[in-house]
């Protein structure tokens, strides 16, 4: 605002100032004047006076956004102690003071230096304060006053959150709430009109309007159609100072959707299908599709279908796949071409979910025609039955009929069939069948004990085209007829206590038959060979009990006895068996319990659990011997000399000491020689050692005194077998030392110790004695290199 303008305005202000001083002193109690003035009345009696205010001032107005070249006066400040003698110094504190608002300190004129925002700041609160411009001293206490900066129309209006987007169902009815869109306007609402905003649709018309006051949104006109257009773009306008010219507008964008309603029902485009099957297509396949159209989306386009009239029956079916859109045609039962070669039905449409507000534009379903037509194609052989069960006695001879299987083909040309049994399902080749019209009899005798029942297949092809064939399953039960005789369950170890009493059950047997039977059997005791110690009584359930028949068993002289029984069934014609029971007497406690028993419990053909105990014990025995000889072996130590591997007997043991001649027996230790303490020598696996002394001392066999005569040859046999267990016999390959050689043996002494060292006629004499003494000595001759006496002479 131009200065020249300014003027008159503060100058007005000024006026004002002087006129509302007692007024504004009611708004400030806070100011007060100087109580040392002269020109303050007298106190006396009376009410007292309120005493004039010195301060001449009022609250100052600013307006925003000026901007002139020099700074702008806005009011001046004046105290009734300023005589214009030039005392008086005026200063100003608070907000804004000295950057934003200066004062003159003589002439107390205030003014501002820079341009105002009233959005920032509306209004500054200062400090104004009158001191003696050589002193110091305050004229007037501090007095507090407000600048305020007047608004002026410069923000225009704000949308608060754009862009905007809605939703409206689509055939709303007019004045349909859509959204509601709000701007604000920073300028001060108090003042004037700047910021009073009108809102108005720009764009988007005649579809919807917005209330000017509210920025409400609505609809204008009825039935907009979602299938037409389903997205409409609104412009609203927000224009402040009442919408009038001059004011500041701001505009945002408002997108609205128009949602779907079940306002369409669905409609086949065609009013007949057809479709072609071949007549072999297997039940549950897919045939075709049916597509209605729905101009709905979402749940309201979903759509079921169904088969409503015609002659499809249970042949076919319609359902909606899962998106609920098409209709999949199924064929549910298998087709004959030659039966029937077309269908024709109705196929009714509808939505799933209809909205009774729309209903009168139903109603929302269609029907259309479905012809399906059935293709021919040559067909397999069909049998009569699928599977096939049938039946033959057991030990029927070979060539007996078992049963028929029968097969034809459906085509309109039908052709002869051949009929032939799998090999691969009658490996043992128990049937066979006839090609031409499919009997079947058995090749063999047949057990029912040995198998039950026989499963085969048996494949029909045509006679003109083998490759159309076609495979079933038969199913032959073999019946029983009464060819076994029945047999005791299980083997019985019956056994009688010699305390027994008459009529007390020792054993109860039962009987099995491997024929199929009704469980009636005859159980008896031969009356002819029956022992009279037992009664065998029929309990005429498969089973029989043994009873004592009289007491007295620990007097008998018999630790065995033996029961016939005689076993018949009830077959036609009736088979019968006999079988044994061996009682075992016993020495039993009055309660019962078993002591001991002559002879082991059990029949003659078996053995008792506690001897098959015993013997397995031994075995298991037995073998851990042989697992922990093999274990000692392999870890056998090496060998003390490295010349061989032979027996330790024949290794060469060399010591550095020398030792006391043949007399002294303690010059090396002879453990070595020994075998290692295993603790299991001799026994069954390992013979004791007959070259080592044994550690344990020897027991000598008792010998009987010899009664003349005496056989010497069985008597050296004797002792020879005698000397062969002795342990402590020295073995044949030990080095014996004599100290003396006995004179009447004929050999003389074969020491070398003793032998003459200077006669060599000797040593020849005895070399040629030496081949007299027999084969025996054969080796020891040729050790001395001594030849016969007839080799010599042929010399």
């Amino acid at each position: 605002m131009p200065a020249l303008q300014l003027c008159p305005l503060l100058s007005l202000l000024l006026l004002g100032c002087s006129s509302t001083v007692p007024v504004m002193e009611e708004y400030s109690p806070g100011l007060s004047g100087d109580s040392g003035s002269p020109s303050s009345p007298p106190q006396g009696p009376g009410p007292p006076l309120r005493s004039k205010r010195s301060w001449v001032w009022n609250q100052f107005f600013v307006i925003e956004e000026y901007a002139g070249p020099e700074p702008v006066l806005i009011g001046r400040l004046h105290t009734d102690a300023d005589r214009g003698e030039g005392r008086a110094k005026y200063l100003l504190t608070g907000e804004g003071a000295g950057s934003v608002f200066v004062i003159d300190d003589k002439t107390g004129n205030i003014h501002v230096t820079k341009s105002l925002d009233r959005e920032e700041k509306e209004e500054y609160v200062l400090l104004a304060q009158a001191v003696d411009k050589l002193t110091l001293r305050p004229l007037e206490p501090p007095s507090q006053f407000i600048i305020k900066v007047q608004d002026i129309n410069d923000n225009p209006p704000v949308f608060l959150h754009p862009p905007y987007r809605a939703y409206v169902p689509e055939m709303s009815n007019v004045g349909t709430s859509v959204i509601q869109v709000t701007a604000t306007d920073a300028d001060d609402p108090t003042y004037g009109n700047s910021a009073r905003l009108v809102y108005t649709v720009l764009e988007g018309q005649p579809y919807f309007s917005v209330d000017p006051q509210t920025g409400v949104i609505r609809t204008a006109i009825p039935n907009m159609d979602r299938e037409t257009q389903d997205e409409f773009l609104v412009v609203i306008q927000a224009k402040d100072m009442g919408g009038h010219v001059g004011g500041l507008s701001g505009s945002t964008t408002v997108t609205v959707t128009l949602t779907d309603v079940n306002d369409n029902p669905p409609k086949f485009p065609q009013n007949l299908y057809q479709f072609t099957v071949l007549e072999d297509t297997a039940p549950g396949s897919v045939i075709g599709r049916l597509r209605a159209h729905d101009p709905d989306i979402g749940e309201n386009a979903v759509m079921s279908y169904s088969i409503v009239d015609g002659d499809a029956g249970d042949t076919f079916s319609v359902m909606a796949d899962s998106a609920g859109q098409d209709g999949i045609l199924r064929v549910q039962e298998p087709l004959d071409f030659e039966s029937r070669r077309s269908f024709t039905f109705r196929v009714e449409v509808m939505n799933t979910v209809i909205d009774p507000q729309y209903i009168r534009r139903g109603p929302f379903k269609d029907v259309t025609t479905v012809r399906v037509t059935v293709g021919d194609v040559n067909e397999s052989p069909l049998f009569s039955q699928n599977p096939y069960s049938l039946s033959v006695l057991e030990n029927q001879p070979p060539g007996t009929l078992v049963g028929v299987v029968q097969a034809r083909d459906p085509d309109l040309q039908s052709s002869s069939i051949s009929y032939s049994i799998e090999p691969v399902s009658n490996p043992e080749e128990l049937f066979t069948i006839n090609p031409e019209d499919g009997t079947l009899r058995t090749s063999i005798f047949l057990d029912r004990e040995n198998k039950k029942e026989h499963s085969i297949t048996v494949t029909a092809s045509e006679t003109d085209s083998p490759s159309q064939m076609s495979q079933v399953g038969v199913v032959i039960q073999v019946l029983d007829i009464n060819d076994n005789p029945p047999t005791l369950a299980e083997i019985y170890k019956p056994h009688v206590c010699d305390n027994a009493q008459p009529g007390q059950v020792i054993q109860t047997v039962r009987v099995k038959d491997a024929d199929i039977e009704n469980g009636i059997f005859h159980i008896q005791s031969p009356s002819t060979v029956s022992d009279g110690n037992f009664t065998l009584q029929d309990n005429k359930d498969g089973s029989a009990s043994l009873l004592v028949k009289h007491s007295g068993f620990w007097k008998s002289q018999r630790d065995i006895f033996v029961v016939p029984i005689e076993i018949k069934d009830s077959g036609d014609p009736p088979l019968s068996s006999t079988d044994t029971l061996t009682v075992s007497l016993c020495h039993c406690e009055a309660g019962g319990a078993v002591l001991t028993c002559h002879m082991t419990t059990g029949s003659a053909t078996g053995l008792s659990t506690p001897a098959l105990l015993a013997i397995l014990a031994c075995a298991f025995s037995l073998l851990a011997l042989v697992s922990l000889f093999y274990l000692q072996r392999r870890h056998k130590p090496s060998p003390l000399s490295l010349c061989e591997d032979e027996d330790i007997r024949e290794n060469i043991i060399t010591y550095d000491d020398e030792g006391g001649g043949e007399q002294d027996t303690q010059a090396f230790d002879m453990s070595a020689l020994q075998p290692p303490q295993t603790g299991l020598s001799g026994g069954f696996f390992h013979p004791p050692r007959m070259d080592v002394l044994p550690r344990v001392p020897h027991q000598p066999t008792p010998r009987s005194p010899q009664t003349a005569p005496v056989d010497v040859h069985r008597f050296l046999a004797l002792r020879l077998r005698e000397a062969e267990r002795d342990p402590v016999a020295p073995p044949y390959d030990s080095i014996q030392v004599y100290g003396f050689e006995g004179g009447g043996s004929s050999a003389g002494s074969l020491s070398s110790l003793t032998s003459s060292s200077g006669g060599l006629g000797e040593e020849e004499l005895v070399g040629e004695d030496i081949w007299e003494w027999g084969p025996h000595f054969r080796t020891l001759a040729e050790i001395y290199g001594v030849k016969k006496r007839n080799s010599i002479a042929e010399d």
